[in-house]
């Protein structure tokens, strides 16, 4: 028999995070999750306690100790897919958009620790445990790097962006190596974060006037994660039901 897949991905605790981590355990992966938050007993896979790692990614001093901890776990064995799912966008005080005239420098240095810095810093330093076994990256990015958003605020925008363009240079730089790098660009999902208004977009600027289910992300983080997607590489899929045409 052979030995099961293993990925880690972090930002686990809700959402898309949620979803993906019940679908490759249904699917005979080990999930190794991380996030802030302590491990939730109410969370339905088995073994989530044990394979659980709680760390703040918006601390860089804690990036060493995670990789340390994750190649423990590992025990020699490779890494098949590590998908970046963390991701953090602040808001104002009454919950509305944070744009650039509203985000002083201690928000722009958290909000690209998360969603830019702790993914590059992942990716270098489990590169070895990833090319071991031809593993693969998925970055979770956002239709709001590509336009203004009404909710999302400028900080978020720009490390979306910015993760896209990362996105592309791990694929240059760690294709040639046997390890893919691909993104999705997820847009209105239907999880706890949706912003009141949302509805408008919806019936606006989505042709098929619904929200997206994170059972549907989840979906295609596996298929990237699964040979049938051997030769994508560099890519950025929109999962938004066409809100981005």
């Amino acid at each position: 028999m052979p030995s099961k897949r293993t990925m880690l991905l972090t930002g686990a605790s809700r959402g898309i995070g949620h979803a993906t981590v019940k679908l490759f355990d249904q699917q005979g992966w080990r999930v190794l999750t991380v996030s802030r938050m302590r491990f939730d007993p109410a969370c339905p896979w088995p073994g989530g306690a044990e394979n659980h790692i709680q760390a703040d990614l918006s601390d860089p001093q804690v990036y060493t100790a995670l990789v340390g901890d994750v190649r423990n776990r590992l025990g020699g064995a490779g890494l098949d897919a590590l998908v970046n799912n963390a991701g953090i966008s602040p808001k104002m005080e009454d919950g509305g958009r944070m744009g650039a005239l509203q985000t002083d420098y201690a928000i722009w240095l958290n909000v690209f620790n998360v969603n830019l810095f702790a993914i590059a810093s992942l990716g270098k330093n489990l590169f070895p445990e990833l090319r071991a076994v031809g593993g693969t990256i998925v970055n979770v990015t956002s239709i709001v790097g590509s336009r203004v958003h009404p909710f999302a605020g400028a900080a978020y925008a720009c490390s979306k962006a910015a993760l896209a363009a990362l996105t592309r240079e791990q694929a240059y730089d760690f294709g040639r190596h046997g390890v893919r790098v691909n993104a999705i660009a997820p847009g209105e999902i239907d999880t706890s974060i949706l912003s009141a208004g949302t509805e408008d977009i919806v019936d606006n600027q989505i042709p098929m006037h619904r929200l997206g289910e994170p059972h549907e992300v989840a979906q295609t983080i596996l298929f990237l994660c699964s040979p049938a997607a051997s030769y994508i590489n560099g890519a950025e899929i929109h999962i938004n039901g066409g809100q981005h045409v």
